[in-house]
């Protein structure tokens, strides 16, 4: 037996209402950042505001994604639109290690070219600006990625490491700038090529599970082994054959086999199987889809 269950608009609510948030805050922290950075005369406070500023453009993207992966189902996707949320999550992977690559590359040109030496030494409200940066989106990340768990979001939770990523470039804006008023500014263009490394891992990380869930990846095994302890003591429930689970973006899809007495009528291997499905939905929320196959016991119905 089968059933497809709609959930409610409660996760994509939630992860709308957090993208707009972030997305408000992000525009007043660029326009913050280029201000601090035109007055205290700071390039890496400059190119900080434009970061905070394709933030913004990724949120976008983020409130597009989640937004279509939750229509229903029509004629021509049968099976919904969750994907379209890995969708989003995949170009996010790819804008943050673009992100990352060029602050590695600043980095590495300004350290062979000696452009550190050049730079002006900023004021001191730009070096106010990158604390206040590093603060607001250290929140920003740790808020979003709340948000990302409560939801099953990936493309929250990509979003998320955005901010994240903008939390660490801020950090090699206040350790240029500092180093640069202290008369190191070769510090600025090490940090950025660290930071680069840790930008580029979590771009990775998250391009590998968008990845996994578009190729119907299978759930991992905690997961799958709470699924077949949980139906194993459901009444009727003799043994299991056979158990596929796969991922459809943030969804869960569930086929199982079980074994039942074999001499039962079909009234009762139907309520068996419904049981069992109820027990799965209840017990994972995020699982859309579950289908039930009853197998016959051919032990217990020869004894």
């Amino acid at each position: 037996m089968k059933k497809n269950k709609i959930l409610p608009n409660e996760n994509v609510n939630t992860a709308i209402r957090v993208s707009t948030i972030t997305l408000i805050i992000n525009l007043i922290l660029s326009l913050l950042k280029f201000v601090a950075g035109y007055i205290g005369k700071s390039s890496a406070m400059l190119s900080d505001a434009v970061h905070s500023a394709s933030d913004v453009l990724s949120t976008i993207v983020v409130m597009v994604g989640i937004k279509i992966s939750e229509k229903r189902p029509d004629k021509e996707h049968p099976y919904g639109h969750e994907r379209m949320e890995c969708v989003a999550s995949i170009i996010l992977a790819v804008a943050l290690a673009v992100t990352g690559a060029g602050i590695g590359y600043s980095g590495i040109n300004k350290i062979y070219s000696g452009q550190y030496n050049t730079l002006s030494v900023p004021g001191r409200i730009a070096l106010t600006a990158a604390v206040l940066s590093i603060v607001i989106k250290e929140w920003m990340y740790w808020f979003t990625r709340g948000a990302a768990k409560h939801t099953n979001s990936d493309a929250l939770m990509a979003d998320a490491w955005h901010h994240r990523s903008d939390a660490l470039s801020s950090v090699g804006s206040l350790i240029g700038i500092l180093g640069a008023r202290l008369g190191y500014a070769i510090l600025d263009p090490i940090a950025s090529v660290v930071i680069c490394g840790c930008i580029l891992k979590a771009a990775l990380d998250i391009f590998r599970e968008s990845i996994n869930k578009m190729v119907d990846h299978s759930c991992d095994n905690t997961t799958e082994t709470k699924i077949r302890e949980l139906v194993l003591q459901q009444q009727g429930v003799e043994g299991i054959d056979d158990l596929k689970t796969r991922m459809f973006g943030a969804k869960m899809y569930v086929d199982i086999e079980i074994l039942a007495d074999g001499s039962l009528v079909l009234y009762d291997a139907h309520r068996i199987a419904e049981g069992v499905h109820q027990a799965i939905e209840n017990s994972f929320p995020q699982c859309k889809h579950c289908m039930v196959h009853v197998n016959t016991n051919e032990l217990s119905h020869s004894a």
